[in-house]
């Protein structure tokens, strides 16, 4: 049964003393599918960061897409059609209402982003948040490497970051 890239958002994320954008997207479970660090939130970056989520669900293409209004979407999906690498029947629903899941767990991301206040680069800001984003998915039990369960955290963590047990 196909599963809809079932909601698609972002948050602004604080580089080098300016303001980035930050792709999400996550199943209808509400596990996170991919997520994009982006200076532009335009349609070639709607497109990179929809091409990202699609790949990562090439085991199930999504059936819907539910993203905000923003006007990069329906471009970046169109121009997705045309390469063929999203299929013509994916339905485009644009509601904020849908996406209010994600909006709160923005709010949680950007909890554990404050402290940090800001981040110096582009790449030690991707890698930082894709940590923030394996730690929290662990802990919700999302992590689906064979094997792995929230109880293993630990060992993850150290084999991920080499730290010594």
């Amino acid at each position: 049964m196909p599963i809809g890239l079932d909601r698609s958002d972002g948050i602004y994320v604080r580089v080098g003393g300016t303001w980035k954008y930050l792709f999400r997207a996550v199943d209808k479970h509400g596990r996170l599918v991919a997520s994009m660090l982006s200076d532009r939130r335009n349609t070639d970056a709607a497109y990179r960061f929809l091409h990202k989520a699609i790949k990562a669900m090439s085991h199930s293409p999504p059936s819907s897409i539910t993203t905000d209004k923003l006007a990069s979407y329906p471009k970046a999906i169109q121009r997705l059609q045309n390469d063929e690498l999203l299929p013509k029947g994916v339905v485009h629903r644009t509601s904020k209402y849908l996406n209010n899941i994600l909006k709160a767990d923005h709010g949680a991301l950007k909890r554990v982003i404050r402290p940090t206040r800001g981040f110096q680069s582009m790449e030690t800001a991707a890698a930082t948040l894709k940590g923030f984003e394996i730690i929290r998915m662990i802990r919700r039990g999302h992590y689906n490497k064979r094997g792995w369960r929230a109880a293993s955290e630990v060992r993850l963590v150290n084999q991920l970051f080499g730290f010594a047990a």
